[in-house]
């Protein structure tokens, strides 16, 4: 059973955090934890503690299961708000800056799939099965074969 963990608003820029993003997508947690424990990005460390929420809510949902197995099973970055500021420019002018945010969205999920259990299905019977295989091959026999026609027209051109 997977479980989710969400950063809102982070203040920096959805592409510098989309960077970390890919190199733990699809890792396992525990490699995913040592790549963000020793990268030098500032938006690691608050990508670890996602990660390590995502963890903790994964072992409430389980009661308290193994997380071995666990793998970053899904993890996007989406721009939140942008904040829009002035910086002095030459003659008077401004230049616009935008001061961007993200949302990180963090998916946890065992590594072993557990197989679901279901009904079997009834079978129908053999008499049915064989109507309707005599019905299709008739119906392809009562089709006509499509006749091609070799001719071709022909213009003439007339010139002045």
């Amino acid at each position: 059973m997977e479980a989710i963990a969400k950063l809102k608003n982070y203040p920096t820029s959805p592409r510098k955090m989309r960077l970390l993003a890919d190199l733990i997508r699809g890792e396992e947690v525990e490699t995913a934890l040592a790549i963000l424990e020793h990268n030098p990005k500032h938006p690691a460390v608050p990508l670890r503690k996602l990660v390590l929420s995502a963890i903790d809510n994964w072992k409430h949902k389980n009661e308290g299961g193994d997380e071995t197995g666990l793998v970053v099973k899904t993890i996007f970055v989406d721009g939140a708000r942008t904040l829009k500021r002035m910086r002095p420019a030459p003659q008077g002018r401004g230049y616009r800056v935008r001061k961007r945010s993200n949302h990180v969205t963090v998916v946890v999920d065992s590594k072993f799939i557990t197989p679901v259990i279901t009904e079997p299905v009834k079978e129908e019977p053999k008499a049915v099965e064989e109507t309707v295989i005599a019905e299709k091959k008739e119906s392809k026999a009562k089709k006509p074969a499509a006749k091609k026609t070799a001719e071709k027209k022909t213009t003439k051109k007339k010139t002045k």
